[in-house]
C-alpha cells in the first residue's frame, strides 16, 4: 500500500468516528450498565486478531475494488441519519458494521473480503438490542426458566408451587427476577459460540450446531441454576439465594456452560468419519504462516473508497445542517394545569422522585390518580418531551414494568374507537394490573414503537419538530372483577381523556 492509501484510509477513519462518536457514546454506556453486555468492550478486539490471523490470505489475494462497496455505504448512511434523528441508536450502530464491510469491498473487492466477512459479522454480538425488545424476552426467559427451574425441584422430590415467576417453597417464596432470566448468560455465550464456531474447522452442520446450542445451553443452565438455589433456599435458608453466593453461583454455571460447549465439539470431532489432526489445528489455533519476502504487492488507490469518503463528509455536513436548525417548539398549557374532574373522576396529582426525574430527562408530566364512587382508581401518567433530538425520548412500559418488579402475563394491541393501544395484563404475586399506553406525536395517536421512531425522523426533516409524549393509564384489577371490567373502566377512561389532551400535547 502506498502513501496515498494511509491518507485516504485515515481520513476515512477520523470521519467514522467523528460521525458515529453518540451512537459510539451510547454502546460505552449499555456496555457498562449492562452485565450482559459488557463482553462488548472484548469482541472489537477478537475481530481484529482475527483479521490479523488472516493477513496473509488478505495480501496474497488478487485486489479488485468494487463500486458495489458504494452502493452498500450509500443505504447505510441514510439508516445512519435516520438513526441519528429518530435517536434509534441500534440503527446507527448496525449502521456502523455495514459501512465497514462496503469500506473495505471498495478497496479489496469479494477476494480479499471474503477472509474477513465472519469476522466482521462478530461485531453484531456487541450491538445491545432496544430495551423494549430486551425486556419482553426478559419476561418470556423468566417465565421458562422458572418452569423448567420448578421441575428440577419437583424431580429431588420438594413440594413446590409455582405462580408467574414466584417459586412457592412454602416456607420461603423466590422471586425470579430480570437478572436471573438468563440474558447475562445467553448474549454472551451466544458471542462464545460465534466464535468458537468460526474456529471450528469442521464442516458447516456442525459449526451450526455449535452456534445455535447456546440457547438451550443457557436456557436449561440457568434453569438448573434456579433449581440449585431453591434446593439450597429450602435446606439452609433464604440466605443461599442472596449476595455473594448468588453472583458465585451464577459465575460457576456460566463456566459450566462454557465446558458444556468445549465438550460439545470434541463430540462433533469424533461424529461422521472423525478427524486425526491435532486440535489446536481442528479449532483454528494454527498461528498463521509467515510470507516469504518478496511477496507483498502494491495496490492502486481505489476511486470506490474516495467516493465513499466524499459520502461521509456529506452525511456529516447534513447532520450538522439538521443539528443546527432552531426546533420549532409548539404552546401549550404546562401539566400542573390539567383539570382534576373528568366527567365524575376526580384526580389527585402527585410527583415523581426527582432520581426519576432526572432519568428520564422530561419536559414536563403528570403523574395522577383518578377515581370516582364503586369503581377502582386509575392511574394517568404523561411523560412529555418538546425535542427529543438528542436521544432523550419516552421509555416504553415494556421496559419499565419489568424494573418494578411486576411480570408482563399478557400483551396485545387492541383499538378504543380510533385509538391504537398497547394493552398489557400485569402481575406481582396476586395482585393484577391493567396497562394502556400508546404514543401522541405531533397529532399521530401511535402504538407501534418502531412507527414512532419512523414518524420523528419525517416531521424532524419536513417540520423541524420532534416534540412529542408516551400516554399511559393503569388499574387495579380487584378480585371480585374480572379483566373484562378493567377493559371497560380503562376505555371509559380514555374516551373522556382524549378531547382534552390535545391542549397539553400539541397537535
Amino acid at each position: 500500500m502506498g502513501w496515498q492509501f494511509w491518507l485516504l484510509f485515515s481520513m476515512a477513519a477520523a470521519l467514522l468516528l467523528f460521525a458515529y462518536w453518540d451512537g459510539f457514546s451510547q454502546l460505552f454506556i449499555r456496555w457498562d450498565k449492562q452485565e450482559e453486555y459488557s463482553h462488548g468492550y472484548m469482541l472489537p478486539m477478537i475481530t481484529l486478531y482475527f483479521i490479523w490471523m488472516k493477513k496473509n490470505e488478505i495480501v496474497q489475494s488478487e485486489f479488485s475494488p468494487s463500486w458495489l462497496g458504494f452502493f452498500i455505504v450509500l443505504p447505510a448512511l441514510l439508516i445512519f441519519l435516520i438513526g441519528e434523528v429518530s435517536a434509534l441508536f441500534i440503527l446507527i450502530h448496525y449502521s456502523f458494521i455495514v459501512v465497514l464491510f462496503g469500506m473495505a469491498f471498495s478497496i479489496m473487492g469479494w477476494p480479499a473480503i471474503k477472509p474477513v466477512l465472519m469476522p466482521l459479522l462478530l461485531l453484531v454480538f456487541a450491538i445491545p438490542i432496544p430495551y423494549f425488545l430486551e425486556a419482553s424476552l426478559s419476561a418470556n426467559l423468566q417465565l421458562l426458566s422458572s418452569q423448567l427451574g420448578v421441575a428440577f425441584i419437583r424431580w429431588c422430590s420438594i413440594p413446590v408451587f409455582l405462580e408467574g415467576n414466584v417459586i412457592d417453597l412454602g416456607s420461603y417464596q423466590l422471586q425470579v427476577v430480570e437478572a436471573c432470566s438468563g440474558l447475562r448468560y445467553l448474549f454472551p455465550l451466544m458471542s462464545l459460540g460465534f466464535i468458537c464456531a468460526y474456529l471450528f474447522d469442521v464442516v458447516f452442520w456442525k459449526r451450526a450446531v455449535v452456534f445455535l446450542s447456546t440457547i438451550p445451553i443457557t436456557l436449561m443452565m440457568n434453569s438448573f441454576r434456579i433449581a440449585v438455589i431453591g434446593i439450597l433456599v429450602d435446606n439452609w435458608g433464604i440466605a443461599m439465594a442472596e449476595g455473594f453466593l448468588h453472583d458465585f453461583e451464577g459465575w460457576i454455571i456460566f463456566m459450566a456452560c462454557m465446558v458444556l460447549l468445549f465438550i460439545e465439539m470434541f463430540i462433533l470431532t469424533k461424529i461422521g468419519q472423525g478427524d486425526s489432526r491435532p486440535l489446536f489445528e481442528v479449532f483454528g489455533l494454527a498461528p498463521p504462516v509467515e510470507l516469504e519476502q518478496g511477496e507483498t504487492r502494491i495496490r492502486k488507490v481505489s476511486y470506490p473508497f474516495i467516493a465513499i469518503i466524499a459520502l461521509l463528509v456529506i452525511s456529516i455536513l447534513v447532520m450538522a445542517s439538521v443539528g443546527k436548525r432552531d426546533e420549532v417548539i409548539p404552546a401549550r398549557k404546562a401539566f400542573p394545569e390539567f383539570p382534576d374532574h373528568l366527567a365524575g373522576w376526580a384526580g389527585d396529582q402527585t410527583a415523581l422522585e426527582s432520581e426519576v426525574i432526572n432519568a428520564l430527562e422530561m419536559s414536563d408530566y403528570i403523574l395522577a390518580d383518578y377515581s370516582k364512587p364503586g369503581s377502582m382508581p386509575v392511574n394517568f401518567y404523561v411523560a412529555y418531551y418538546q425535542s427529543q433530538r438528542k436521544g432523550v425520548s419516552p421509555h416504553s412500559p415494556r421496559v419499565c414494568i419489568p424494573g418494578g418488579g411486576w411480570q408482563i402475563s399478557a400483551i396485545n394491541r387492541t383499538q378504543v374507537d380510533n385509538l391504537p393501544v398497547n394493552r398489557i395484563v400485569i402481575k406481582k404475586g396476586r395482585s393484577v394490573q391493567l396497562v394502556y399506553y400508546w404514543f401522541q406525536q405531533r397529532g399521530r395517536l401511535i402504538s407501534n414503537e418502531y412507527l414512532m421512531k419512523w414518524y420523528l425522523f419525517k416531521d424532524a426533516i419536513l417540520l423541524n419538530r420532534t416534540d412529542g409524549a408516551l400516554v399511559r393509564i393503569t388499574t387495579a384489577v380487584s378480585p371480585t372483577e374480572n379483566i373484562k371490567d378493567a377493559d371497560n373502566r380503562l376505555t371509559g377512561f380514555v374516551r373522556h381523556l382524549l378531547p382534552v389532551l390535545p391542549e397539553y400535547i400539541p397537535e
